[in-house]
């Protein structure tokens, strides 16, 4: 199989072309690639198909070979697969995940994409449909005690569902893997969770660390970085446009606080390389 490694802020992915490439257990393959000692490494797979609804389809697996709905820094690398490749000469980008379509707008230099602006759509906070088992109708300020010590989160799915804690913790200290599996799989997510925790550094600054379902710690998450800024901004803590400081590198989020309005995404897209592996 023919496969291009690439990353969005270090949240690396194994990408391939689905219009040439055939897998016949796509979600095994993700388990295998993935390895980071026996296989190629990363936290996950991406395969980029035709789609009937957009110009691309993007699905995608995590490392443990569930499936994911959608990854914001996968989402920009598959912009700039198919813009380098020459598989579109678009500029304005519409993927396809798991139903859902997004919009990527890229930017090109020396005709390859270096970053792209994601147009990530309207966050969703009803409760329900993130889900998250409370008895009010949005989780905002919801505690929450994991492991004999009470959190204070804020719910919110991009897509797939995602718990804000914002903590006095230097971020860089906090206990992210005893502490992010205990999240990931608490009984009120009936569907898991990724977790991100955050430090509010001033009104346009974030630091975060995230702990990602089926994953486990990630250098970013594009869609946790997203719902992290929305959860900021209904809570008080941050103006309308952020830069959210991750392991990896930075991604800017602009959201206007309107349920209503889409949540946009802007970072950088890297190719790290392109090689051959039996499945």
């Amino acid at each position: 199989m023919k496969f291009t490694k690439m990353h969005g802020c270090g949240n690396d992915y194994i990408y391939v072309n689905g219009f040439e490439e055939k897998i016949e257990d796509e979600a095994k393959a993700s388990i295998l690639v993935s390895d980071r000692h026996f296989g190629i490494g990363a936290d996950g797979l991406i395969i980029i198909k035709p789609s009937d609804t957009a110009d691309f389809e993007m699905v995608m697996y995590n490392a443990d070979g569930s499936r994911g709905a959608m990854c914001g820094n996968g989402i920009r690398c598959v912009a700039k697969y198919v813009y380098d490749n020459k598989l579109t000469d678009k500029k304005s980008i519409s993927v396809e995940s798991m139903g859902a379509v997004k919009y990527i707008d890229v930017l090109v230099e020396n005709g390859k994409v270096v970053s792209a602006r994601v147009d990530m759509g309207k966050p969703i906070l009803k409760a329900e449909k993130i889900p998250v088992v409370t008895d009010k109708e949005k989780a905002v300020n919801e505690k929450i005690v994991v492991d004999g010590t009470e959190y204070i989160m804020t719910c919110v799915s991009m897509g797939n569902p995602h718990a804000v804690v914002f903590t006095d913790i230097p971020v860089k200290d906090f206990p992210l893997e005893k502490i992010g599996p205990m999240f990931e799989n608490h009984s009120v997510f009936p569907d898991r969770v990724n977790t991100e925790f955050v430090n509010v550094k001033d009104r346009n600054n974030l630091d975060m660390r995230v702990w990602e379902r089926g994953s486990g710690e990630t250098l970013a998450c594009g869609t946790g970085t997203c719902a992290t800024v929305v959860a900021a901004v209904l809570n008080g803590y941050v103006n309308h446009d952020v830069t959210v400081h991750l392991l990896g590198g930075d991604l800017e989020i602009s959201w206007s606080g309107n349920e209503q309005d889409s949540v946009f995404m802007t970072g950088p897209a890297t190719t790290v390389f392109s090689g051959e592996i039996d499945l």
